[in-house]
């Protein structure tokens, strides 16, 4: 039988992504198993739109803010699950990137066993029929991957 012991589940927040996180805190609490919690912030932020662009200062303090809201979201989460849940050992993270590319590379650098992710998150049905995230990650793991469906 397969028993993960180290879960990584990928969130944006949104409440599909919660779900895939209940999914992985009761895999996690059956099999002893450590869960990564990550979100990654886009680095396709669109600096320019039609004739307007936001200068680099600009640009870099959003995404500074950015990060500094999602660990303090991650915080948070963290937090009520271990309130309820203080067996299950929890480590979170935030990276800037391409989110499927980092998410891959957070499966390998830490020898993830299994990969707990909503089928749907805050972008919608229609970016994940047109090779979304999620559709990458399915294909590209080196592990096993629970796809919760919304």
């Amino acid at each position: 039988m397969f028993a993960p012991k180290k879960i990584l589940v990928p969130t944006d927040f949104s409440v599909y992504a919660d779900n895939a996180l209940k999914q992985a805190l009761d895999i996690a609490k059956q099999n002893k198993a450590k869960v990564f919690l990550l979100h990654v912030i886009d680095d396709g932020f669109q600096q320019c739109a039609v004739d307007y662009c936001l200068n680099e200062g600009t640009v870099q303090s959003i995404l500074k803010e950015s990060i500094k809201n999602a660990q303090d979201k991650l915080l948070q989460e963290v937090k009520k699950i271990t309130d309820s849940n203080a067996d299950i050992e929890i480590v979170y993270d935030t990276k800037r990137g391409i989110p499927y590319e980092e998410i891959l590379k957070e499966q390998e650098e830490k020898n993830i066993d299994l990969i707990v992710i909503a089928s749907h998150g805050k972008t919608g049905i229609l970016k994940n029929l047109m090779g979304g995230v999620v559709d990458k990650v399915t294909k590209r793991a080196k592990c096993q991957v629970l796809l919760v469906r919304s």
